[in-house]
């Protein structure tokens, strides 16, 4: 149960992997290198989720900020994306410069080589602690998991801004804008029986169409300087919405000739509607 004593076993069977691909003719045997390479990757994933637990019990309170992470695409934030980066850094070091222009590759470089560098001393003493003291986490080892976490996180965030084009300030500002519009919407909802809580709770699968719609319905009449204002250019909303910024004109036009009698139809018949 001790995570010292998870780690070196981790860093043991990465270990043991690296040597059977290094001793390996890749060119004789292809399908067993292939297979080595997944093997590696699956225990470096397991290395690093094992030392994700140590530093969230070693060090909670010194983590490198990861808030750029809401900058990033929602596809890239997978539950792998930690092994992905420390893959990366190995074929930035060794001169592969997968999914990215030569010259970033090469400006990644002095960061990719200080991260892997840092892992290898975290893994060193980090192994010979598991072998002394496995129930404590003295300064020594505290320090080098602070640099690992630090460098970790400085690549990540240079690698993917490397890549795709992250989100800036005022995008995040707008996705925002959008969570609380579809939390005002689902308040107002409960408040005027549209909907229940027990559908809530119960993830009800309608809400994923419903909640949406009313949240157009509010963002045009109910709270129109929000997220949905069509005071501002399309340039100037979320893209969630941008494109239909004509189309959400012809809505607003149309809802405001609607009675509160005719307006509260419509969206009683939007929450049962498929």
């Amino acid at each position: 149960p001790r995570l010292l004593s998870q780690f070196f076993f981790a860093d043991e069977r990465v270990t043991r992997v690296v040597a059977e691909i290094n001793g390996l003719d890749a060119e004789l045997d292809p399908q067993q290198y292939l297979v080595l390479l997944n093997q590696l990757h699956l225990s470096q994933a397991h290395l690093l989720a094992v030392l994700e637990r140590i530093m969230e019990e070693c060090i909670p309170t010194q983590r490198h900020s990861r808030d750029y992470l809401v900058k990033f695409p929602e596809e890239l934030l997978v539950d792998n994306l930690g092994n992905h980066m420390l893959f990366a850094a190995e074929c930035l070091l060794a001169g592969t410069f997968l999914e990215m222009e030569e010259s970033d590759g090469a400006q990644l470089r002095p960061q990719a080589r200080n991260l892997l560098c840092s892992l290898e001393l975290v893994r060193t003493v980090l192994r010979e602690q598991s072998l002394s003291q496995p129930n404590s986490y003295p300064e020594p080892v505290r320090t080098v998991l602070i640099q690992f976490d630090r460098l970790f996180a400085e690549f990540e965030l240079s690698y993917v801004s490397s890549l795709v084009a992250v989100k800036s300030p005022d995008e995040i500002y707008r996705q925002q804008e959008i969570i609380v519009l579809f939390c005002e919407t689902v308040e107002r909802a409960l408040h005027l029986g549209y909907l229940t809580q027990e559908m809530i709770d119960g993830y009800e699968p309608l809400l994923m169409f419903t909640i949406p719609r009313l949240a157009i319905i509010s963002g045009l009449l109910i709270y129109p300087e929000g997220p949905l204002s069509l005071e501002r250019s399309p340039e100037e909303m979320s893209r969630v919405f941008s494109p239909f910024y004509n189309l959400l004109k012809k809505i607003r036009d149309l809802l405001r000739v609607l009675s509160a009698e005719e307006l509260c139809l419509l969206e009683r018949s939007l929450c049962t509607a498929e």
